[in-house]
This record gives C-alpha cells, sequence and structure tokens, in this order.
C-alpha cells in the first residue's frame, strides 16, 4: 500500500499581487477623511431627527459637498500622475486618459 502524497504548499501559486493605485501611497490619509465625512452625515442625520433649522442643516451639507470634491479632487491628481502619466503603453494612455475626463465631466456635472 503505498501513502498519499501529501501536496505541498510550495506547489501552491502566490496570490497575485495587488496593483498599486495613484492613491497607494496616501491610501490612510484617504480613509481618515472619509471616515471624517461619514460622520458628518451621521451629524446631519441628527440635525434632521432634531428637527434643527433648515439652512443649518444645508450648511453642513454643503461642507460635505466640498470635502468629498476634495478627496475627488486628490484622487483625480494621483489618477493623473500615476495611472495616466505613468502608463507605458500609449494606448493605455490615451484609455485612461478619456477615462480621467469622463470622470471629470461626472464630478462637473453634479446637481
Amino acid at each position: 500500500m503505498t501513502a498519499p502524497t501529501p501536496t505541498s504548499a510550495a506547489s501552491t501559486p502566490p496570490p497575485a499581487p495587488t496593483p498599486a493605485r495613484g492613491y497607494t501611497a496616501t491610501k490612510d490619509q484617504l480613509a481618515q477623511r472619509l471616515t471624517r465625512i461619514e460622520g458628518q452625515v451621521r451629524g446631519i442625520q441628527r440635525m434632521v431627527d432634531d428637527d434643527r433649522y433648515c439652512i443649518d442643516v444645508l450648511t453642513q451639507i454643503s461642507a460635505i459637498q466640498a470635502a468629498l470634491d476634495k478627496v475627488a479632487l486628490g484622487l483625480l491628481d494621483d489618477h493623473a500622475h500615476h495611472c495616466v502619466v505613468g502608463a507605458e503603453d500609449p494606448d493605455l494612455q490615451a484609455d485612461r486618459t478619456r477615462e480621467l475626463m469622463a470622470a471629470v465631466g461626472r464630478l462637473m456635472r453634479r446637481g
């Protein structure tokens, strides 16, 4: 009787590395900003629950929109520098430029 051959962990290919994104270097800072924005949104919910004055609620919404815009502009900047300019293939660079401009267009059409 022969013993079964044990499967070796060495024969399993390693998982594919996660690709670096334009925001990878500032991911922690980005996460902190988004957490802060999340708290602001919860604050607006409390304001509505407490029947706060409409203009006060709108002022807070405006502040959140400005914070999200700042995050979006940072992501656009990172994308432009890392993913567009950093793309070695000219076809890929052209595709990513189109993506970038479409994202800018979506951000500008808000409201």
